[in-house]
């Protein structure tokens, strides 16, 4: 009975394989290219092994300004972090438990400004910062997003409304407040949730790009991604530097996505709680 499924399984995990194969093929080109000497790069093939590797492209990078680009990413990732946990969770709170006039029509559309692309708010937002004084500033950085998102506001909305109504109410038959709910009942709750935020908050501003290049000048408040992109052309398209940059900024994601890769499956499913 069972030997018809063991060649169809044999045939998936053969194509998972080759599609995780196809994936990964990029990453670990580059990071071969970060430990190959540029010599070696301009005279071998871009798939021979580095004779031998070299961590001279890394070392290089403080040189060339990299790492205050790091430390102003990492900064600016983690104000906007904090700022977006903080906005969204009391915004879906109130959209998934408070009652007031127009909630459900305020929520929807609040949820249709998804629909608007973020190249579209990039002038306005960059008149609303000169405006301000705060053109090259770190505070221009970050201010378009902590204030929470729409997709972080309705996901936790619908986490939210999956907590079930006797375990928030008897908190407040307990005595306790909003906040006090919010912190003690919902937030322990939700860890999941929280985690799979925190991740694609972090992914999507350690990547931001459009805003940086637009309302930054100089090295000052130069974030990775502009500083990687100001390699190719400082330094004569020196591919083995900007792949050893490129690394820099992947590897701390990969670390933050194994440690809390559990976290992120037990959020693919949405239960109830025991």
């Amino acid at each position: 009975m069972s030997s018809p499924k063991r060649p169809v399984g044999v045939l998936v995990y053969l194509g998972l394989a080759l599609g995780a194969l196809i994936t990964l093929a990029p990453f670990a080109l580059g990071l071969l290219t970060s430990l190959t000497s540029a010599h070696q790069f301009a005279t071998g093939t871009p798939l021979a092994w580095p004779r031998p590797p070299t961590l001279a492209n890394y070392a290089d990078l403080g040189g060339a300004g990299f790492g205050r680009a790091l430390a102003v990413t990492t900064l600016m990732t983690t104000v906007i972090l904090l700022g977006q946990l903080s906005s969204s969770v009391l915004a879906a709170y109130a959209f998934a438990r408070l009652r007031f006039p127009g909630r459900d029509a305020l929520f929807w559309v609040y949820l249709a400004t998804l629909m608007v692309p973020g190249s579209v708010t990039v002038v306005p937002l960059y008149l609303m910062m000169a405006q301000l004084g705060l053109r090259n500033t770190f505070w221009a950085l970050v201010l378009p997003f902590v204030f929470g998102s729409p997709y972080a506001i309705f996901l936790l909305r619908q986490y939210f409304r999956a907590i079930p109504d006797d375990l928030v109410n008897a908190a407040y038959l307990d005595g306790a407040n909003t906040l006090d709910v919010i912190v003690h009942v919902v937030l322990p709750s939700s860890r999941p949730v929280l985690v799979t935020l925190m991740l694609i908050t972090v992914v999507s501003q350690w990547h931001h790009f459009m805003w940086p290049l637009v309302i930054t000048t100089g090295a000052k408040w130069q974030v990775l991604t502009v500083a990687t992109a100001a390699l190719q052309s400082r330094y004569n398209a020196q591919w083995t530097l900007v792949m050893a940059a490129t690394a820099v900024a992947i590897v701390p994601l990969l670390v933050l996505f194994v440690f809390f890769q559990r976290h992120i499956v037990r959020s693919i499913v949405v239960t109830g709680l025991k």
